[in-house]
């Protein structure tokens, strides 16, 4: 399993009030193995512009994009022969699908923010949750992913990094690496 192979599809972005959340999924999406996100709804070039800055900065290949609509992002992975994740607190137990959802290969995993359309259910090969209670699509996103890759994510070194963290007990500290921008 490879970040390339898992694509997150953010459905129903809304510039006035989800900048910040939609943010938080492409990070949550870059650091925990995924490597792009498409953002359907309204314009969303600040939060694309944003997460590209990141990326450039802390490393990696990761990829943010705008401007599709939610039933093109879904036949678009459909047509790359991604299998659709739909993180619903509605759905099958994470747990009892992981297994099966790993061995599909390529993934469109999918996150709302506005209600979410019922024809997503019918689209998605997987309607999964994390829990049956109200919690946040970024949450639920962090959850699937370290599900999906065991773990393996978090120790993950970062192509290209310009700075890195060095992990303390105490305190904090970033340093650059040898890579120039």
């Amino acid at each position: 399993m490879e970040g390339k192979d898992v694509e997150v599809i953010r459905i129903g972005h809304r510039s006035a009030r989800d900048v910040r959340i939609t943010t938080h999924v492409c990070l949550v999406a870059r650091a925990l193995g995924a490597g792009s996100a498409v953002i359907c709804g309204e314009a969303a070039n600040d939060v694309v512009e944003s997460v590209r800055k990141v990326a450039e900065k802390w490393g990696g290949e990761f990829t943010a994009r705008t401007g599709k609509t939610w039933k093109k992002a879904l036949q678009g992975a459909k047509n790359e022969g991604r299998t659709i994740v739909h993180l619903t607190m509605y759905g099958e137990p994470v747990d009892a699908k992981i297994e099966e959802i790993r061995r599909s290969g390529k993934l469109a995993v999918v996150v709302g923010a506005e209600q979410v359309p019922g024809e997503v259910y019918g689209l998605a090969d997987y309607n999964v949750s994390v829990t049956g209670q109200p919690h946040s699509e970024v949450a639920a996103l962090a959850l699937f992913l370290d599900r999906y890759f065991e773990g393996r994510e978090m120790g993950t070194a970062f192509k290209n990094a310009r700075v890195r963290v060095v992990p303390m007990a105490r305190g904090k500290r970033v340093e650059e690496t040898n890579i120039k921008g």
